[in-house]
């Protein structure tokens, strides 16, 4: 960033509500419009991930930057990165890690997997056999890998993207609902903008090599991520959105096109991401707008359509609309 940007955040911030998360918001949008054009909902979904110590469920068609999102919010928040392709003979160790016997002495030694990372990017997970879905959800939830009875903790900021092809199903074991809960967040990443595209075309032609590398994305600080995580946490709650919050979660268990409902859990972490969002609109409260931007990544991917409901060309956004227009705003 040059001198003048960092002015300018700066003296943002400094008229801010939250300063530590619109600095972070300010830098993201300066540095990472340099490498990704256009997907801005989608990278501040990945923000909340991040804030939010959630994981994200990554839905789109090959090809349209979910690796180089991912990628590039690593570096621009300086946490560290690794990527796992599934495929369907990809076993438990091959992500956890594994003991091996040293030669030449008595000793084991634990080789470390991918999975102890910042940020992990697990491609098609739904590639992979079930049993080594299990052991990557696991780690998800409990953040911590047991090998030989030693439980080894996670790294802090160790959060899963996963990705999923909504097209192509052959030789895939799909997400059975409980462990599709353990995900915070949906996120539906769509084809870009026709002037982003073209904006995409003009940098790879003008681009000498890998334009990630081009970029040189300034990381930020750690200080500058804690705080901007505890500002996220501090949003207020008045007890009327509680009410909100809990009437919209309640209202999909009862709902006529809807086999399974949404948990407990996803009550849970609606407030969790409606707080993510109301920090990135530079407010200290959240108001019922923030918690109906946060029905769609929170909740798609935590109920399930009755048959019927497909076959007349319902999906779980539409149903989700539905949902949220039948429910009482609370008047503050």
């Amino acid at each position: 960033m040059t001198e003048e940007t960092n002015q300018e955040q700066s003296t943002a911030s400094q008229k801010a509500a939250l300063p530590a998360t619109q600095q972070l918001l300010a830098a993201s949008r300066a540095e990472l419009g340099r490498v990704i054009a256009g997907q801005n909902e989608v990278i501040g979904e990945v923000l909340v991930a991040v804030l939010t110590q959630g994981h994200a469920l990554l839905e789109g068609v090959p090809g349209i930057a979910k690796t180089l999102i991912v990628k590039s919010v690593g570096r621009l928040l300086g946490l560290g990165f690794q990527r796992v392709q599934g495929t369907p003979d990809l076993m438990p160790a091959d992500i956890l890690g594994t003991t091996i016997f040293r030669p030449g002495s008595d000793t084991f030694t634990f080789h470390a997997g991918p999975v102890f990372t910042d940020l992990l990017l697990v491609d098609e997970i739904n590639r992979m056999p079930p049993r080594t879905q299990a052991a990557l959800l696991e780690c998800m939830e409990e953040r911590q890998v047991t090998s030989d009875g030693v439980q080894r903790p996670l790294p802090a900021w160790f959060t899963v993207f996963a990705t999923e092809n909504p097209i192509d199903f052959e030789g895939t074991y799909p997400l059975p609902e409980a462990q599709l809960d353990r995900f915070l967040l949906k996120i539906k990443v769509g084809y870009p903008a026709p002037e982003d595209e073209r904006l995409m075309l003009e940098r790879h032609h003008n681009s000498s090599s890998n334009l990630l590398e081009d970029a040189k994305i300034q990381p930020l600080s750690s200080e500058l991520l804690a705080a901007a995580r505890k500002e996220i946490r501090a949003i207020r709650v008045e007890q009327d959105l509680y009410g909100y919050i809990l009437d919209l979660v309640r209202r999909t268990r009862e709902w006529p096109m809807l086999a399974l409902g949404a948990s407990p859990r996803a009550a849970v972490c609606l407030l969790r991401v409606a707080q993510a969002f109301a920090a990135f609109e530079d407010r200290d409260y959240i108001i019922p707008d923030d918690v109906k931007r946060a029905v769609l990544p929170a909740l798609r991917h935590r109920i399930l359509l009755k048959p019927e409901a497909e076959l007349e060309g319902f999906d779980p956004d539409r149903v989700l609309n539905d949902v949220v227009a039948a429910v009482a705003v609370p008047r503050g």
